[in-house]
């Protein structure tokens, strides 16, 4: 029951309880309580509006590998505090491999990538390397999770 209230919910999070609950077929109240306890649990984090990207003044996404000259506790606290910063970087991983992050950048034009490269990103002290990768179209995103396949179900808090 709790999966069809995720999935519902990541469809269209303005749906009102009365049609979350009729979608999943449950009554109201039990619907809401539900959707309470997933909510307090941290699974539900929030609600936000899907917001076109292009239409929005921001048409280019660049892929950004970071690789640290160290890896130390302070040096990837530094690096980790300044992407915060930075309202650019939509999403930042912490990698296996060759590089030791993948930022994803959505920006306004080339030239305000190379600003933000130049006044920002290299101004983040210990990094080795930043390699840049521009994304000329997109075939998928999604942001409604697929359903695990691990016993157990849902994992709280």
């Amino acid at each position: 029951m709790d999966l069809q209230i995720i999935h519902e919910l990541q469809q269209d999070g303005r749906l009102s309880n009365q049609d979350l609950a009729d979608r999943i077929r449950l009554s109201p109240s039990p619907c809401l309580r539900r959707v309470r306890r997933l909510e307090e649990a941290g699974l539900i984090r929030g609600y936000t509006a899907m917001v076109d990207q292009v239409a929005f003044g921001l048409p280019i996404t660049v892929f950004v590998r970071i690789r640290l000259e160290r890896h130390t506790a302070e040096a990837v606290n530094v690096f980790e505090e300044h992407v915060g910063l930075i309202e650019h970087i939509q999403d930042c991983y912490l990698m296996a491999g060759s590089s030791d992050y993948l930022l994803r950048v959505v920006i306004e034009s080339l030239e305000a990538y190379e600003a933000l490269v130049r006044n920002r990103i290299h101004a983040i002290p210990g990094i080795a390397s930043i390699e840049s990768s521009f994304a000329f179209g997109s075939v998928k995103q999604s942001r409604i999770y697929p359903r695990p396949t691990a016993p157990g179900g849902i994992r709280r808090g």
